[in-house]
């Protein structure tokens, strides 16, 4: 194989990429990612990555710079598996107003493990068949490497008004990985693609997150509030987060890029029993049975603590009375952050039996937040009642 031009060398590694059940393969040049690390900069200055306490300057400066990850790096191989799932043939069930959604890519299992492992093993194949040492690095979304930018600069996709990368033939359903190395490789260019005109996942958007075109407030996101916000959910979010218990796709949902994506060839991402989950079954998890339903999930981020805390929220927003039974209970049974938010949960509900079951609850709660939380739910059922 040292006899391979640079052309042959990058086309045997995409072919072998694509044998290892990679969609997307691209490479592009190691070169610093000066553009992206100022408006990853600019970002952090304004405040849209607050509540991300890794995500620093120190991270941008690192994962802009391929010589700081790997020295005498030369190329960086771009790759993308699609994990979409169509919703496919559903049949509402008789609590379907009580059910939940979860994020496409989190119903399959952890998709970290997999990508590395598969880079991994991309890696020692390049190894073996090129008959010496070279020096590689490979990461996922949880390293310092900005991944989309990568991706941009490699053709692997462009970016959208969402800030999520949009491939042809795929959209912005994939997982991205790159592997950076010292090998010479032939670059690919960026794609000459754009959004155009089109603004539909700016205006779908239900908090406002997307701020204005490629920027997006973390704050408001339904993604980061579900899943990385491990404490109260900003009061003024919980109506517009509809029955979203981890993640959101709605931006891509409405992406018209994302119309005619394909079903994923992956079975560890094919679609489980988390579609349309049931939110009571939820609330009536304990650690073993939250442990034994998503072990190997990314859901396990959340918490069983978050997770019932997302579903006290969608229940609210979904008003059913039928949810009142099963919302009271969590107001003596569970951690404070359950408790403040089934209070609300129950406020929006609202109704007799719901305002009966948070004044006894007043009597007996000592946390303060709790408390208000209870204090506001009241007043905002006798206004609905006057």
């Amino acid at each position: 194989m040292d006899t391979l031009s640079k052309s042959d060398l990058t086309s045997w590694i995409k072919k072998t990429a694509s044998n290892f059940g990679f969609d997307l393969v691209k490479i592009t040049y190691a070169k610093e990612f000066s553009e992206d690390k100022n408006r990853a900069l600019d970002r952090l200055k304004q405040g849209y990555m607050d509540g991300l306490a890794w995500y620093t300057e120190s991270r941008v400066n690192r994962g802009t710079d391929p010589q700081q990850l790997l020295p005498g790096a030369r190329s960086i191989i771009c790759l993308g598996i699609n994990y979409f799932q169509p919703a496919g043939d559903y049949t509402p069930s008789p609590n379907a107003h009580n059910t939940g959604q979860i994020a496409n890519y989190a119903q399959g299992k952890d998709y970290h493990k997999l990508i590395k492992k598969r880079m991994r093993s991309l890696v020692v194949e390049m190894s073996s068949i090129l008959g010496k040492e070279f020096s590689a690095k490979w990461y996922v979304d949880d390293g310092p490497m900005l991944d989309r930018a990568a991706a941009n600069r490699s053709g692997l996709g462009w970016f959208g008004k969402n800030t999520n990368i949009l491939s042809p033939g795929i959209g912005s359903w994939t997982f991205l990985g790159q592997i950076i190395t010292d090998l010479d490789l032939q670059a690919d260019v960026p794609l000459k693609k754009s959004c155009g005109t089109c603004i539909r996942c700016i205006k779908s958007c239900p908090t406002g997150a997307i701020v204005g075109p490629y920027v997006l407030d973390n704050t408001k996101c339904i993604s980061f509030q579900t899943i990385e916000n491990k404490g109260p959910i900003p009061r003024e979010l919980r109506p517009q987060m509809k029955n979203w218990i981890f993640g959101c796709d709605i931006c891509q949902e409405v992406c018209p890029v994302n119309n005619i994506a394909p079903a994923t060839n992956e079975p560890e991402f094919q679609r489980s029993s988390l579609n349309n989950i049931n939110l009571f079954d939820i609330l009536r998890l304990d650690e073993e049975g939250f442990k034994n339903q998503f072990a190997g999930t990314p859901i396990m981020r959340t918490k069983l603590s978050g997770l019932k805390r997302n579903a006290c929220i969608a229940l609210g927003n979904n008003k059913d009375k039928s949810s009142v039974s099963e919302l009271s209970k969590c107001l003596v049974e569970e951690l404070e952050l359950v408790r403040g938010h089934a209070a609300w949960a129950l406020g929006q509900i609202g109704g007799p039996n719901a305002l009966n079951i948070l004044n006894e609850a007043s009597v007996h709660e000592t946390a303060e937040w709790v408390l208000e939380e209870i204090d506001l739910a009241i007043n905002q059922i006798n206004t609905s009642i006057e």
